[in-house]
């Protein structure tokens, strides 16, 4: 999911994307520990989602 999407999203929708990526993610890391993930590069990703997501999050907090 891209910024400008996200930026569209109001903080309940985001609280609820960030659950989401975080459960994706955990289970792209279980994935991995078991040997199952093909494509590690999403975890990168996925990662770096979570952030993009809280960063927006914590702006939309703070212009409150």
């Amino acid at each position: 999911m891209n910024t400008t999407e996200l930026r569209q999203k109001d903080v309940a929708g985001l609280q609820t994307e960030i659950k989401e990526l975080q459960k994706a993610h955990f289970g792209l890391r279980m994935q991995k520990a078991t040997q199952q993930l093909n494509n590690t590069s999403q975890l990168k990703v996925t990662r770096r989602s979570v952030a993009r997501a809280k960063t927006i999050l914590a702006q939309k907090q703070a212009a409150k």
